[in-house]
């Protein structure tokens, strides 16, 4: 091939995985949070006069996480953000998920309030007081 193909050839590639590299970068770490890029997974107890909601967090700061309760909905959101050490280095594989999560529980038919919630062990427990 000659060497102006190889070049023209080489620029295309370069270019292409920039492009990617971009469309990954939008799809998990976009700052306008339109939509979430993940979702925590979740447990549910229910006994006579509290339900808890256990939702796994791990390496989210609980100061990233904000927890409302509107019309039957529990909705708790947040960030996970890289690990600043992590901002320049390449990425091999990415499995754990990062940036905005939410994570919308329609609640039981009952009247609740939030009467408690603590972050240990990187699970978030919201305890609802029934009313």
């Amino acid at each position: 091939m000659p060497e102006r193909q190889l070049e023209a050839l080489m620029w295309a590639q370069a270019c292409e995985a920039m492009e990617r590299a971009e469309r990954l970068h939008r799809q998990f770490f976009h700052r306008g949070h339109p939509t979430p890029n993940w979702e925590a997974p979740c447990d549910i107890f229910e006994t006579d006069d509290t339900l808890t909601i256990l939702i796994a967090l791990p390496g989210v700061a609980v100061d990233r996480i904000q927890v409302t309760m509107s019309a039957g909905v529990l909705l708790v959101s947040g960030e996970r953000p890289l690990p600043p050490e992590m901002a320049k280095a390449r990425i091999h594989r990415l499995e754990i998920p990062h940036g905005h999560f939410q994570r919308r529980i329609e609640l039981p038919p009952a009247r609740f309030e939030i009467s408690g919630r603590h972050l240990a062990d990187g699970c978030l427990m919201v305890q609802l007081h029934k009313l």
